[in-house]
């Protein structure tokens, strides 16, 4: 009886010993809460212009045939891999076998073309149209073989392929990836709360390697205050790119959450419409850009994070120039150039879209161009505005955005873009830019091409927007640094629970 009663009670104590031992390690948690500034205006990265659309679906829900990784180097993804002809104008793509859609049909090298032809054919809406205009020719050796030819050398389209707006869809549920995404994923697009939040499952049916999350809400919060608030409550797991740099110290000294600064792609400008009067005369356009004191800008809108850019390139970006010294804080000299310009009693409107750079950078730079003799009238819009009215219809003198699409220096070269630029040696410097594989003679042109946009002081261009980061402490695999505007959610787990 002694032994039989002794026997019992030892197994009963392993028992809550090993009870206490999963308890102290439970299994880690397979869901997450992120926090996005922005929501969507739609959920197709190739029919929309918006950051936000990628930061949600790229790599998530739709794949391209690259990808770019976290160091913003050019990987795999659908196509496995490929080969380059020695004159450069040869792409042979190998791609996965067995890859599905998330409605069931399969991925190919059909569709692959469909989606390629949808993208730079006469009736095609996206954003990014110019990164396919040098496909020659599509051809399909077989179901697994994509052989694009090139009119010429393109030294970046591998690059290029792996941008949001160059993900494969099917041509099948194309027409309706705005609201009901279905691409090859390894998440699948599950509901959406307009104006609250958007919902991922895991698909379980994924070609590639596994995700460890089962479901992933992205929260839409665009006060900063809320933010605040809901990190600390714990509503909200990880707020990529946090929206208050004034409250990064409290994070800091709070062990449960990580504070983690990185760079992204944003080039934060004042946008000038070239095309309007007065700012058809560069004297007006250097006026404004000796009126703006960037360090101030930096220090009272972004509490000191970030860095100064004098053109429109990254730092951290091969092949960049330093200008910043070009346009010194002179407002001395703004004056005078005015005066030279005959320009006097001079009134602008600045629509500003709601990210707090743009609202309190636009209310600093308000107050220099007052300084010199320039009254501003402030516009606060929402982004769906914003897009129609500045970026479409170019509604506007002045706004604050930040170009967050990576050496996008192609851009200034577009006809209707919404800074109404026009410059045919600045074309021709991006035409040969595109033809030209010599890395040598690729970054030479880069620099070139800055030059010319400081010297035509096309925009005020103010500085790059950091990647302040505010997680849970116990997350891994989110992106320090942001070489492109996404939420790669592809390697992101939860450590073990205490």
């Amino acid at each position: 009886m002694v032994l039989r009663y002794f026997l019992s009670t030892l197994i009963a104590l392993v028992g809550l010993v090993a009870s206490d031992l999963r308890m102290a390690h439970a299994a880690p948690r397979t869901d997450l809460n992120i926090g996005v500034r922005l929501e969507p205006p739609h959920l197709d990265p190739t029919a929309g212009a918006a950051a936000a659309i990628g930061e949600i679906g790229y790599a998530n829900i739709f794949e391209g045939l690259t990808r770019i990784d976290r160091s913003g180097k050019v990987q795999p993804a659908l196509a496995s891999s490929w080969e380059i002809s020695e004159d450069g104008k040869v792409y042979t793509f190998h791609l996965h076998k067995g890859v599905q859609y998330h409605d069931g049909s399969p991925f190919n090298a059909f569709t692959a073309k469909a989606s390629l032809d949808r993208a730079r054919g006469p009736d095609s809406v996206n954003p990014q149209k110019g990164l396919f205009e040098p496909i020659e020719t599509i051809t399909i050796p077989d179901a697994l073989t994509l052989v694009i030819m090139l009119k010429r050398s393109t030294g970046a389209f591998l690059f290029n392929l792996g941008w949001p707006a160059a993900v494969m869809v099917a041509p099948s549920s194309a027409e309706a990836n705005k609201t009901n995404p279905i691409g090859t994923g390894p998440f699948k697009f599950s509901s959406w709360m307009k104006g609250s939040s958007l919902e991922l499952v895991r698909n379980e049916a994924y070609w590639g390697t596994p995700v460890k999350l089962e479901k992933v809400t992205f929260k839409f919060v665009s006060d900063p205050s809320a933010a605040y608030a809901g990190l600390l409550a714990n509503d909200i797991d990880a707020f990529p790119i946090y929206p208050a740099p004034e409250n990064l110290d409290q994070f800091r000294a709070d062990k449960r959450f990580s504070v983690v600064i990185g760079n992204t792609e944003g080039k934060t400008i004042m946008a000038i419409n070239n095309g309007k009067k007065p700012f058809d005369d560069v004297r007006v356009r250097q006026a404004l850009a000796y009126a703006v004191d960037r360090k101030a800008v930096i220090d009272g809108a972004m509490f000191g994070i970030g860095q100064p850019i004098g053109s429109h390139y990254a730092p951290t970006d091969p092949g960049y120039v330093d200008l910043t010294g070009q346009y010194a804080y002179d407002p001395y000299h703004s004056k005078a150039l005015l005066r030279e310009a005959g320009v006097t009693d001079l009134k602008l409107r600045l629509v500003l879209p709601p990210p707090e750079y743009a609202r309190r950078g636009g209310e600093i730079i308000a107050q220099q161009l007052k300084a010199i003799g320039v009254t501003v009238e402030i516009v606060p819009v929402e982004w769906a505005q914003w897009l129609s009215d500045v970026f479409k219809a170019k509604n506007y003198d002045l706004t604050i955005i930040s170009h967050v699409e990576p050496m996008d220096l192609d851009i200034y070269a577009r006809d209707d873009y919404y800074f109404d630029y026009h410059s045919d040696a600045y074309k021709a410097v991006i035409t040969e830019l595109a033809a030209t594989s010599d890395e040598t003679k690729r970054l030479e042109l880069i620099g070139k091409a800055q030059k010319i946009l400081a010297d035509d002081c096309v925009n005020v261009f103010l500085f790059l927007l950091p990647k302040s980061g505010v997680w849970n402490a116990k997350l891994k695999g989110l992106w320090e640094n942001a070489p492109i505007p996404v939420n790669d959610l592809t390697q992101v787990e939860w450590a073990e629970q205490d």
